[in-house]
């Protein structure tokens, strides 16, 4: 995901600047819907927040939208900040989502609880890369590779991408669409709002933001809860790779689930059999197989839709909100944040050592992406996550995650130290709180809630 990268020489990561004046927050209802029905996000109220562009330049400013519910007078303790991950997923609609799934359990009574969409997104000034294929929208994550010839194959789709990107009507914003920014305009979102502390909650790739928000700003958290955690240096080539390995952490309780349903889908009588009917229509249906059984591992919810793709009386349909922003922004955060290898000759080897290691996935997750080609250098590096600050981060984590898998929880975990805590949970897919397992949503809910840090890293039984 990137041009040819010249060396550079990097500044000093900065924080942001203090505003002369924090700005005063109008909320209004309705907030914007996504043009879906019913509205996600009904019954919250929306503001707009102008912020720097670029930090170390802060005379232009872009715009994000916000969106609130707010909590119940005597029960507030402050504010719960959210976001869904990505990058490029927009946020608007978590605080009605948390109300819904949550609303008996007193979290939502205790904070005004914020949403938003992040730079680049939705309603917050978005970009574009001008992508209009699913195939370019689908290059961040390149596809399985049968050999050399397939990598350079893609190399050449991937620069393309990249060469979009680089002309797009958007293209003057694309440089600074990164994490570091992202956790900075946290920070004016917490002025803006006239608090001293935030609290907050991300998942999967917000994981990494809040990581990014708790090392550049400690002083200014409060409650910080990371939930399918990604390694300290985020959503770099390494975290691609590892989506293999978390393939091969999670196919195992599909391939039981399939098993146990053989009368209804006739996948296989046994595990081994599902495992073996997957490679045999892997090679029959190409690349697009496997990137879909990926997918379909992110929740047990998704297994029926799967079981009945392989089946073939099913396929994966594209989401409202699958589209050209949400992959160029995707595209422009992953391709900025990190040291993307620019030759296709390390991904040719990567995607044969992956091969070995992981055959189901690991050439998929190992290809080349048009990060190898980025048409802009990076202003700065990437966030340096961890560093002296309060106990106030608490990760958790499935063991069986196909996109985050645990290794990159116990990479940060490692990396803030005593400052933070660790809980696993025994289950799959992608997403603790909220999920079926009690003990996990407990462990959130008694931090967030109550104030319930624990005292060490613990685990959670499988509730099954």
């Amino acid at each position: 995901m990137r041009k040819m990268l010249i060396a550079l020489a990097f500044l000093p990561l900065l924080a942001a600047p203090p505003a002369d004046a924090a700005p005063t927050l109008r909320w209004t209802a309705p907030c914007p819907d996504y043009g879906m029905s019913p509205s996600p996000t009904a019954g919250l109220e929306c503001a707009t927040l102008r912020v720097p562009l670029d930090y170390a330049h802060p005379d232009r400013t872009i715009e994000l939208t916000l969106s609130r519910s707010a909590g119940t007078p005597g029960k507030r303790r402050g504010v719960l900040l959210m976001n869904p991950g990505g990058p490029g997923s927009p946020g608007l609609a978590m605080p009605a989502q948390l109300r819904q799934r949550m609303g008996g359990s007193g979290l939502p009574d205790a904070y005004d609880v914020i949403g938003f969409d992040p730079r680049g997104t939705g309603y917050s000034t978005p970009v574009t890369c001008g992508m209009t294929t699913a195939e370019e929208r689908g290059a961040v994550l390149g596809p399985y590779a049968d050999g050399p010839r397939d990598v350079a194959a893609t190399a050449a789709k991937a620069r393309a991408v990249a060469e979009k990107c680089g002309r797009a009507a958007t293209r003057d914003l694309l440089p600074h669409m990164t994490t570091a920014n992202t956790a900075r305009d946290l920070d004016r979102i917490r002025e803006a709002l006239g608090e001293r502390k935030i609290s907050y909650y991300g998942v999967s790739y917000g994981s990494y933001l809040g990581a990014a928000y708790a090392s550049m700003f400690p002083g200014r958290t409060d409650r910080i809860v990371l939930d399918s955690v990604l390694g300290p240096r985020g959503l770099d080539v390494r975290a691609n790779q590892r989506f293999a390995e978390g393939f091969d952490d999670r196919f195992p309780d599909f391939a039981a689930w399939a098993a146990q349903r053989d009368d209804v889908y006739h996948l296989g009588r046994t595990p081994a059999a599902v495992t073996a009917k997957f490679f045999e229509l892997a090679a029959a249906r190409g690349p697009e197989f496997r990137a879909n059984t990926w997918n379909g591992l992110y929740d047990d919810a998704f297994f029926p839709a799967l079981a009945r793709e392989w089946a073939g009386t099913a396929r994966t349909a594209a989401g409202p909100l699958d589209g050209d922003n949400h992959a160029a922004l995707q595209l422009q955060v992953l391709c900025n944040d990190a040291n993307w290898p620019e030759q296709a000759g390390y991904y040719q080897r990567a995607v044969e050592r992956e091969r070995a290691r992981h055959p189901m996935f690991g050439p998929a997750a190992a290809n080349v992406n048009p990060c190898a080609f980025w048409p802009v250098e990076r202003a700065e590096p990437p966030v340096r996550v961890g560093g002296p600050g309060p106990a106030n981060v608490l990760l958790v984590q499935n063991l069986r995650d196909p996109a985050t898998p645990l290794s990159g929880a116990r990479e940060t975990r490692a990396a803030f130290g005593a400052r933070a805590r660790l809980v696993t949970v025994d289950d799959g897919g992608h997403g603790v709180f909220t999920r079926e397992n009690a003990c996990g949503n407990e462990t959130v809910l008694g931090y967030l809630r109550d104030g319930v840090f624990p005292a060490a890293d613990g685990f959670c039984q499988s509730w099954r």
